[in-house]
């Protein structure tokens, strides 16, 4: 177990504090006239999918527990949760829709994930920091639009919404960051 003072919060840091397992969401660094600057998070419980919002000072450190990584595939999900299948022994495994988290927007089927354990108990996915993905809804693309810097909304294969360039069409295969959610790249033109 390592120790993480708050100036190095990041998006998807796990801490322990009040006895569960957390995920840093956001976080921003704040500091109000004459007094010591503070760190204002957004949080997950990854036992209860709960989100909180907590204020810490600057300094206050906390430690980041011991999780166990297992290479995984996903399935398909289900009205009971997300299905994954575990690459080495074959067993599938059904994690709920608060342990699945904000990953759930852009999981797609056959993909490959790691889940997080903590004491033998499935706690999270963690998704590789960009991935590829198929836009599957958006208005028609403009030809030649690739300087003005105009973005539109497009749906993505996994249902989620991000922001993409005004050339982008249905059908395209575009790089996305699973950090922020932001469009990086097309990948194949459709």
């Amino acid at each position: 177990m390592g120790v993480a003072e708050t100036n190095r919060f990041h998006r998807g840091l796990k801490i322990e504090f009040e006895g569960e397992i957390w995920e840093i969401l956001e976080y921003r660094h704040s500091k109000v006239a004459q007094r010591s600057a503070v760190m204002k998070t957004k949080m997950r419980n990854l036992a209860t999918g709960a989100v909180q919002e907590k204020n810490f000072r600057s300094g206050d450190s906390f430690t980041v527990p011991d999780m166990e990584r297992k290479n995984m595939q996903f399935l398909y999900k289900d009205d009971v949760g997300f299905n994954f299948m575990d690459l080495e022994s074959y067993e599938q495994y059904t994690l709920s829709p608060e342990q699945v988290g904000d990953s759930a927007k852009f999981l797609k089927e056959q993909q490959e994930v790691s889940v997080l354990y903590f004491n033998e108990e499935p706690s999270g996915v963690e998704l590789p920091t960009a991935v590829e993905i198929e836009v599957s809804a958006t208005e028609p693309g403009m030809k030649g639009d690739t300087v003005s810097g105009g973005t539109k909304p497009a749906k993505l294969e996994s249902g989620a919404t991000i922001q993409v360039p005004l050339f982008i069409d249905i059908g395209d295969i575009i790089k996305v960051d699973t950090r922020t959610g932001e469009y990086l790249e097309r990948l194949k033109k459709k």
